[in-house]
C-alpha cells in the first residue's frame, strides 16, 4: 500500500499536487514542473522525499511529500512533511493513515524527535484526522513567508536588505 517513489512516479506525483492545489482553491499557485519535482526528488543532491499510496492494482492514489528539518532545542532531525494528499475516492481506506504511520515509523527508526505539518484552518476534515491520530495543533506558532518580490528585495544581493 505504501512505497517509496521513484522516477517513474514523477508524472503522477505532478498531477496529484495540481489535484491538492485544486482542493486547497490555490491552483494558479502552481509553477512546479515534473522536472522541479524530478530534480528536487531524484537529482544529484536531493533534498526531498515521497511516499505513494497505491491500490490494490497498484494505481498511484496518494502521496506524502517530505523533507528534513532540525531541531536547535531537541539537537536532532525531524520530518516536514510538504503535502499529504489521498484522491478524494480513495479516501477512507487507510492511505493517509498508511503514509503517516509509515513517516513516523521512520522517524522512530532514525531517532528523528519530530514529525511535523501545516494544515490550513478551513480544513476540518484534515484537522479532525490529525487530532484523531494524536496530533496536537501548535497554536502559539505564527508562520512566515517569503516569496516573490519580497525574496528578491531582501536577497537582492545589495547586502541592505528589505528596510534598508
Amino acid at each position: 500500500m505504501i512505497r517509496t517513489a521513484t522516477p517513474d512516479d514523477v508524472p503522477v506525483l505532478h498531477a496529484l499536487v495540481r489535484e491538492l492545489a485544486t482542493y486547497e482553491k490555490a491552483l494558479d499557485e502552481v509553477v512546479a514542473t515534473e522536472e522541479h519535482l524530478a530534480q528536487a526528488l531524484f537529482g544529484d543532491r536531493p533534498a526531498a522525499y515521497a511516499h505513494v499510496a497505491t491500490a490494490d492494482d497498484g494505481e498511484v492514489i496518494g502521496f506524502a511529500l517530505w523533507f528534513l528539518n532540525f531541531s536547535t532545542w531537541r539537537g536532532v532531525y525531524g520530518i516536514y512533511l510538504e503535502d499529504l494528499y489521498v484522491r478524494p475516492e480513495r479516501r477512507g481506506g487507510g492511505h493517509g493513515k498508511a503514509l503517516l504511520t509509515e513517516l513516523a515509523r521512520i522517524c522512530v527508526e532514525r531517532g528523528y524527535e519530530r514529525l511535523e505539518w501545516s494544515v490550513l484552518n478551513w480544513n476540518t476534515p484534515s484537522i479532525a484526522f490529525y487530532e484523531s491520530l494524536g496530533a496536537r495543533p501548535q497554536d502559539e506558532w505564527t508562520v512566515y513567508r517569503l516569496t516573490d518580490d519580497a525574496l528578491a528585495r531582501l536577497g537582492g544581493g545589495d547586502g541592505r536588505g528589505a528596510g534598508a
